[in-house]
């Protein structure tokens, strides 16, 4: 079957004797136009210094055009392990490097990618061990939504002795997506009691099954599943979930898919709920959260990135309850591009401005800092934390908080920003979207950090087809 035998024979015997403990094997792999292949494949684990050294599980999928075509990378967890999602794995393990989108014989190499593999896990592991704590957490959500099926919840006691809500006040949000994330975002809006009703548009082919066959089994009050566009209508928040499977071999390509799923999903549910305000939790959530608003043609207060919300409530958290740093917590944040790249900051306001605040302090602040950004590595972003963090922005939009987060949101203009794209900084939040962005303290590395993902963000951008 493979075209150039034996290159590919001994390509594989230099990788054999480099990685002793693979295992090479001949199985099925599907692609996403649902046509099969027996592949080459092998599987091991890869040494990645991280703090401790830990033994990273992968799979490579080797194409019958190798060594011209690069292999199909995935990370294999093992069940007491989670995936981060970030700039290089998706939700699914699948592994994207620039070595594999800039793939060429003979200068590329299995040996080699293997290498800039342990590279980028050891900038960002790839996986976490499931704890004791995430356990205790998923445990408490899963306790208070037993209770919604008990009609135990605020909104039920409140449906109760009100009578019910005018038209007017009814909050309906709807959740684009029926993956595990758009699951978890159900749940958590339905344990946080903030909606009326809640909508998931499952757009998967075929009958319902998984997560969203398990919804209708067990009937939660208030959440209906459709496959429907117009059964959005008239929501008040569209959270977007939905991330394109297949066998893309680019990061490119990927992204390039969710664009072009977007392209059927973003006029429909703009059509139905012209006044929402979109919050974007797709991948990666800043070219989705600008994709989706010149698809959507929205004001750009009423499209939002769930960016760095989750990283920036652990982040004062961590501040606040492991290093005790109350003063700096509640102006703390992290902003700028999820993944790697996001960078602590602080707000200008309820602060002792740079001038006065003296060079002891800001390098003990730095410090403290460091710490919490230590802390929040490994921690990952899992479908259940997502969720919970979706609830909490969805919160501050249905009741008008005007709360601050740390959000993906237009950034042209700001800290000499001259591109559309979309970065995470701290936006005050209420029904309309964003009301006011948050002034920064002036810091000429933080504002040298949010240009550079900028200028990446924005080349990006420019090579996709809207």
């Amino acid at each position: 079957q493979y075209k150039f035998r034996d290159l590919t024979i001994e390509e594989l015997k230099n990788v054999s004797k480099t990685y002793p403990n693979f295992t090479f094997s001949m199985n099925t792999y599907t692609f996403k136009d649902g046509s099969q292949k027996d592949l080459l494949n092998f599987s091991g684990t890869v040494p990645v210094k991280y703090g401790n050294c830990y033994n990273i599980p992968i799979q490579l999928w080797i194409l019958d055009s190798h060594p011209f075509a690069p292999p199909i990378c995935f990370l294999k967890p093992t069940a007491n392990m989670g995936i981060s999602v970030g700039k290089h794995v998706d939700a699914h393990g699948r592994i994207y490097l620039p070595y594999l989108q800039n793939w060429s014989h003979p200068k590329s190499t299995v040996i080699g990618l293997i290498k800039e593999m342990i590279a980028k896990f050891e900038e960002e592991l790839p996986l976490y061990s499931l704890s004791s704590s995430d356990a205790a957490r998923q445990s408490e959500l899963l306790s208070y939504i037993a209770k919604i099926t008990e009609g135990e919840t605020d909104m039920k006691s409140r449906s109760k002795n009100q009578g019910g809500k005018s038209e007017g006040c009814f909050n309906k949000i709807t959740v684009v997506g029926a993956g595990d994330l758009g699951i978890a975002c159900v749940l958590a809006v339905a344990a946080k009691g903030i909606a009326d009703k809640v909508i998931l548009l499952d757009l998967s082919e075929g009958a319902a099954k998984g997560g969203s066959m398990d919804l209708e089994i067990f009937a939660l009050p208030n959440v209906e599943i459709s496959k429907d566009f117009s059964a959005s209508a008239d929501s008040k928040v569209v959270v977007l979930t939905v991330n394109s499977l297949g066998n893309a071999q680019t990061y490119l390509d990927v992204i390039q898919s969710n664009v072009d799923l977007f392209r059927g999903i973003i006029p429909a549910v703009s059509h139905y709920s012209q006044n929402a305000v979109f919050l974007v939790a797709s991948h990666p959530v800043e070219v989705m959260s600008y994709v989706s608003w010149k698809m959507s043609a929205f004001p750009k207060s009423r499209v939002i990135g769930v960016g760095a919300n989750l990283d920036s409530e652990r982040f004062q958290y961590i501040l606040t309850n492991l290093l005790k740093a109350e003063v700096l917590a509640k102006d703390a944040w992290v902003i700028g591009e999820q993944g790697e790249d996001k960078v602590p900051s602080w707000t200008s306001y309820n602060l002792v401005a740079p001038q006065t605040e003296g060079e002891a302090a800001r390098n003990t602040r730095e410090k403290v800092a460091n710490r919490a950004l230590e802390f929040l590595k490994g921690k990952g972003q899992r479908s259940w934390s997502v969720g919970l963090s979706v609830a909490d922005l969805t919160d501050s939009i249905l009741k008008d908080k005007r709360k601050v987060h740390s959000v993906s949101t237009l950034a042209k203009g700001c800290c000499n920003i001259n591109s559309e794209v979309f970065l995470s900084l701290p936006c005050i939040l209420g029904s309309s979207g964003v009301i006011e962005m948050v002034k920064l303290e002036e810091d000429p590395l933080v504002q040298e950090k949010l240009q550079s993902s900028a200028g990446s963000i924005h080349d990006l951008q420019q090579q996709l087809k809207l």
